[in-house]
């Protein structure tokens, strides 16, 4: 299975507010908002979906092929993601423009405030992913990235007749009820959290139960309470709770979500059972919360599957996906 992930590429300012959002915001001003966040440090990190995405398959032991627009500032951020193993063939540098920019605010509730600027970005609309060669055995992430990029990717995949994985993410909000649920359209699977899963349902007047099970597999997180499994078998639905795996401390909740799908879809191209992608993507959410920033959590395949046993048991077919047999 080859595994292409579309969405988008960019640098993440991380800042940390010592302090909650919620107390510098009176809810009966909330009309007229105006606050200013002293924040007391701030990094430039390599980030965007399909960035974070992909290193964390190429942890895994998978080389997935990005498809995306990217900045004439782009050069150092290739090179990296080509020394960890991710095929950046797919990246389109424009000339004259810079990489899409997101600014994200933490306080100490984890809570964020982000910021994105398009850059970039908005010219993977252009991009197709006709020319790669794609076949019924391959898989397409379609993360986050220029809505009109999301709807062409959905409809190429249907075109070819590949397997897609819809991640509307963080893009929920700018997604028409059509883009949405032309997203659905024949997706193979469906992966958003709690909150992304209302959103769609206020947006497309479906019910959160109509959406989860419009497509054969869906995956809903929530957070600390871990996540769930919704998947067709046999002409029944079954819903299957995953717990999350432990955490020595949470550090940066920015790209645990990214992670979590790269895990998933590492699981997908073994042949794990849901449950079993389920777990192993906990498992990588749990790596990149540890560390601050998307791209900097770093494990060997058995180191990985070392930690697998501790939170979830051995397991005979993870081994041999981690090649720990």
């Amino acid at each position: 299975m080859r595994v292409v992930v579309t969405g988008s590429l960019a640098y993440d300012y991380i800042m940390n507010f010592p302090g909650l959002f919620k107390d510098h915001i009176l809810p009966d001003r909330v009309h007229m908002l105006s606050v200013s966040f002293l924040v007391d440090s701030m990094k430039r990190m390599r980030g965007g979906v399909a960035g974070n995405i992909a290193y964390s398959m190429a942890l895994l032991g998978l080389q997935p092929l990005v498809v995306a627009a990217a900045g004439q500032d782009f050069g150092e951020y290739r090179q990296w993601m080509t020394s960890q193993g991710v095929d950046a063939s797919g990246i389109h540098e424009v000339i004259g423009e810079f990489t899409a920019s997101c600014f994200i605010n933490t306080d100490q509730a984890n809570n964020q405030l982000v910021a994105f600027y398009t850059g970039a970005m908005a010219r993977s609309r252009d991009l197709s992913l006709l020319g790669f060669g794609l076949t019924a055995n391959d898989l397409v992430v379609i993360s986050p990235t220029d809505p009109e990029a999301m709807a062409r990717y959905v409809r190429e995949c249907r075109e070819m007749g590949v397997p897609f994985l819809f991640d509307p993410g963080k893009q929920t909000p700018r997604l028409t009820a059509e883009q949405i649920l032309d997203g659905l359209d024949g997706a193979y699977a469906l992966i958003g959290n709690d909150y992304e899963f209302a959103m769609m349902a206020q947006v497309t007047g479906k019910s959160e139960r109509e959406l989860i099970e419009s497509v054969p597999l869906t995956v809903i997180t929530q957070g600390e309470k871990g996540s769930i499994v919704s998947e067709s078998r046999n002409g029944t639905r079954v819903d299957t709770s995953v717990d999350v795996a432990p955490v020595d401390e949470v550090r940066d909740p920015t790209g645990a979500g990214d992670a979590y799908l790269a895990g998933f879809v590492f699981g997908l191209s073994q042949q794990l059972s849901a449950v079993k992608c389920g777990q192993i993507a906990s498992l990588a959410g749990a790596f990149a919360i540890e560390r601050h920033g998307c791209q900097e959590h770093v494990y060997t395949p058995a180191e990985f599957y070392a930690r697998y046993v501790t939170a979830f048991g051995a397991d005979a077919q993870v081994a041999t996906a981690f090649g720990a047999v």
